[in-house]
């Protein structure tokens, strides 16, 4: 995601503070999530669906675009749409890490980890589980990076872009939590796979899938680029009226 900056390299001290933003920001997400489960584990499976397209989609993917909004969004240097795609990814990244050390040292929570996942039981599996889990919050939170970038260039429409982008990126990650345990099961009863292997497939495919989808938006963005040798905002995205016609202000550096 770095390099697939085509105007300039981003700092190293904006990329290191979004990281560690969404080190502490990641806390909050925690805490939210433990404290509103109870409310959903009476409805069981559709309770659980629930929890995870309402609450946890929602809040881990605000509280990692919150680590980007907090400081490099207000910086002069965040200064082209794809950057916003750049700090998401790191935000997405440093929660992930925290993430992984919490269920690593926290032996596993079995409740978010439902349908035969928690089958994989602890060491191994769960490490294996953690660190498949860590490039999905890099895509989800690009996929929101990139629309705050977008609204950044876009003040009239703002809120409805920084939406937008929080509505997808909180869908891919609800349905992939959904998904990661029953998928895993099927697919290792199919198959005869271990789990483990089965949920490596999985998670390849899955994460494969909507990680081609932002780079085919970042690629456009990059080809427009450098075919004009400006920003236009997102005339190759060509998905709402704000995208079409806005335009940022073009960078001095090269």
């Amino acid at each position: 995601m770095y390099v697939s900056d085509v105007t300039t390299a981003e700092p190293l001290s904006l990329l290191v503070a979004t990281f560690l933003l969404s080190v502490l920001t990641a806390t909050f997400a925690a805490v939210l999530n433990g404290a509103i489960r109870p409310f959903f584990q009476p409805f069981g499976f559709l309770g659980v669906v629930l929890f995870f397209f309402v609450i946890v989609g929602p809040i881990e993917e605000s509280v990692k675009l919150l680590a980007v909004r907090l400081y490099a969004y207000t910086d002069a240097r965040f200064d082209a749409v794809i950057d916003g795609a750049v700090y998401g990814a790191i935000a997405g990244l440093g929660f992930a890490v925290i993430e992984n050390l919490l269920y690593i040292v926290q032996n596993v929570d079995a409740a978010e980890l439902s349908f035969g996942v928690a089958a994989l039981g602890a060491g191994d599996g769960i490490a294996a589980l953690r660190a498949l889990a860590g490039p999905g919050h890099v895509v989800y939170s690009a996929f929101a990076g990139y629309y705050l970038g977008l609204a950044k260039f876009n003040p009239a429409d703002r809120g409805p872009i920084v939406v937008k982008g929080l509505v997808i990126a909180a869908a891919i990650h609800g349905l992939y939590n959904t998904l990661v345990g029953p998928a895993t099961v099927v697919l290792s009863s199919a198959s005869g796979l271990p789990q483990v292997p089965a949920l490596f497939v999985f998670v390849v495919v899955f994460q494969g899938f909507f990680g081609y989808l932002l780079v085919r938006k970042l690629r456009r963005y990059r080809d427009v680029y450098l075919t004009t040798g400006a920003n236009p905002v997102e005339a190759i995205d060509e998905e709402t009226p704000a995208e079409r016609t806005a335009t940022e202000p073009s960078r001095t550096e090269e």
